[in-house]
C-alpha cells in the first residue's frame, strides 16, 4: 500500500499538485488529509493514556490506528509545504501522534531506536516561495525515518522560487513534474 501523507493546507496546494504528479506515476495509493484530521499535539493527559495503552501492549486502541497505518505502508510520500523555514505544525502533530513504541520503532537494550515500518522508501515532496533550506524540513524527516521508523531510503522533490519577482510560478511547477515524467 502506498500512503499519501498530506500535510497541504491550501485547496489549490502547488505542493499537493506536484505530490498528485508523483502518485500518478507510482500507483493506487491511500491519502490522510492531516487538516481533515481531529488531531491534536500530545499533552499531560494524552501521552499518559498513550503510554499506559503500550505499556499494557493494547495497539488495538483507536488512537494507534495512524501508527499502524504509517508501519504498515510500503511506500510512503509525504507532501508539505515550505513555510516559515520549515513544515506546516500539523506534519509536526501528525509525527508526534504515530510515533508509538511497539509499532514504529522499539528501542534496543542500549536505548538505540530499532525502525518498524514497513516501507522501503519516503518521498518527501515540497515547494518554496523562495530558496528552499532542507534542515528543518526534509534533513529532520529524513534523519527520523532512517534512524528512527527504519525506512532507509528517501528522496526529496522541490520546486523553489515560486514567488519571487519575475518568476513564472506555473512554469517551475510545470518543470518540477515534466522532471517527474523523465524519471519515473
Amino acid at each position: 500500500m502506498i500512503l499519501y501523507v498530506n500535510a497541504c493546507v491550501r485547496a489549490e496546494s502547488r505542493t499537493n499538485r506536484l505530490a498528485k504528479a508523483l502518485l500518478d506515476k507510482l500507483g493506487a495509493y491511500e491519502e490522510v488529509r492531516l487538516t481533515d484530521l481531529v488531531m491534536k499535539p500530545l499533552n499531560e493527559e494524552s501521552l499518559g493514556y498513550r503510554e499506559a495503552q503500550i505499556e499494557k501492549q493494547n495497539y488495538n486502541d483507536s488512537i494507534f490506528d495512524l501508527s499502524k497505518q504509517f508501519a504498515e505502508a510500503d511506500l510512503i510520500v509525504v507532501s508539505a509545504p515550505y513555510w516559515d523555514g520549515q513544515f506546516p505544525a500539523v506534519l509536526k502533530t501528525y509525527i508526534e501522534n504515530i510515533y508509538a513504541i511497539g509499532i514504529v520503532t522499539k528501542y534496543s537494550e542500549d536505548g538505540r531506536p530499532q525502525g518498524l515500518c514497513k516501507a522501503k522508501k519516503l518521498y518527501y515532496v515540497t515547494t518554496a516561495g523562495g530558496e528552499y533550506d532542507p534542515r528543518f524540513s526534509y534533513d529532520y524527516i529524513e534523519y527520523l525515518v532512517k534512524n528512527v521508523f527504519g525506512i532507509q531510503e528517501t528522496e526529496l522533490i522541490c520546486a523553489e522560487y515560486l514567488d519571487i519577482e519575475g518568476n513564472d510560478a506555473e512554469e517551475i511547477v510545470s518543470k518540477a513534474i515534466s522532471n517527474l515524467d523523465e524519471r519515473y
